[in-house]
C-alpha cells in the first residue's frame, strides 16, 4: 500500500465521514465515555456504545468500525469486546483497540493480549510503555500514563506490528505510526492535550472513525491522529485553560477546512 498521508486525502477522508456519517461502534471508557461519543460526532461519525454482550456482536454487525477501549475493565467487558471483535471480523470490519494501562496490572496486561489472541486487530494503539509492555519490553506505566520505557519506543512499535500483521500507533509528544514496513512521525498537537483527561481515549475514536471509510489501517491511523492533533493546535490559539480547550477541541473538529490541514508536520519513510 502506498504512503498517501497529504492533506488533500486526509481531508478528502474527513469529507467521506461528513457524508457517509459511519456508525462507529465503541465498548469503551466509562471515564471518558462522553467524549469518545463526542469527538467521533464532531469528526462527523455516528457514535454507539453498547457492552452488553447480547447484544456487542449485533451492533457491531451495522456498524462501519469497532473502537474497544479497555480503561475500565470488567471480565464481562472482556467477553463483550471479543464477542464484538469477533463479528467485526466476519464482517470485515476495522477493529481499533486502546491497551490503555497494558503493563499497569497483570489483569490489564493479560486483557489486552487475550483480546489481540482472540480478535483480528486493525489497529493496536496505546502510549509508549503500553505497546512496549505488548512487545514484550521492560516498561513502567502507572495507571494509563507511561513512566519509563526501556529501548527505542520506533523499534518496539514496528516488531509489534511485524509480529501481529497489524498497524500500531503510540501516541506522545510525538505520535508513531507503523505497519512494520512504513512509518509515519507525527508532530501535529499541543501540550494542553495531555492536560485534559481523555484526550488519548478520543485518539482512537477519531481513528476508527477515519478507518471506517478508508480501508488502509496504516494511512486512516496516521491521517486521523494528523486532523486531530492540527484541531488541538487551532483549538489552542484561543485559551490556555484545559477544559475551555476541550470544549473547542471538539468544536474545531468538527469545522476542520482543506487549508487547516496544510499545517500537517509528518516525517513518512517505508
Amino acid at each position: 500500500m502506498k504512503l498517501e498521508l497529504t492533506p488533500t486525502k486526509v481531508f478528502g477522508d474527513l469529507l467521506r465521514i461528513r457524508a457517509e456519517r459511519p456508525l462507529v461502534h465503541h465498548l469503551t471508557n466509562w471515564v471518558t465515555i462522553y467524549d469518545c461519543a463526542q469527538i467521533t460526532r464532531s469528526t462527523g461519525g455516528l457514535p454507539v456504545m453498547a457492552h452488553a454482550v447480547e447484544e456487542s456482536g449485533d451492533m457491531t454487525k451495522i456498524s462501519k468500525a469497532l473502537v474497544i477501549n479497555i480503561g475500565t475493565l470488567t471480565k464481562e467487558f472482556i467477553k463483550a469486546s471479543i464477542e464484538a471483535g469477533k463479528r467485526a471480523n466476519e464482517m470485515n470490519i476495522p477493529v481499533i483497540l486502546d491497551a490503555v494501562g497494558a503493563g499497569a496490572t497483570p489483569f490489564r496486561t493479560l486483557s489486552a493480549q487475550n483480546i489481540i489472541e482472540e480478535v483480528n486487530v486493525s489497529v493496536l494503539k496505546g502510549n509508549g510503555g503500553e505497546i512496549a509492555t505488548l512487545a514484550g519490553a521492560v516498561a513502567e506505566v502507572r495507571g494509563v500514563e507511561s513512566v519509563n520505557v526501556e529501548g527505542d519506543p520506533k523499534k518496539h512499535a514496528e516488531d509489534l506490528a511485524r509480529e501481529l500483521e497489524t498497524t500500531v500507533a503510540i501516541t506522545g509528544e510525538v505520535d508513531i505510526v507503523t505497519d512494520g514496513s512504513r512509518l509515519a512521525r507525527i508532530m501535529n498537537g499541543h501540550e494542553l492535550m495531555g492536560k485534559v483527561v481523555g484526550t488519548g481515549c478520543m485518539s482512537a475514536s477519531v481513528i476508527g472513525t477515519f478507518a471506517a471509510v478508508n480501508d488502509d489501517p496504516f494511512n486512516a491511523a496516521a491521517g486521523g491522529l494528523s486532523a486531530y492533533g492540527i484541531a488541538g493546535e487551532i483549538a489552542a490559539k484561543e485559551t490556555t485553560r484545559p477544559m475551555e480547550f476541550k470544549n473547542r477541541l471538539m468544536d474545531t473538529m468538527s469545522d476542520l477546512k482543506e487549508e487547516d490541514l496544510a499545517s500537517m508536520k509528518v516525517i513518512l519513510s517505508n
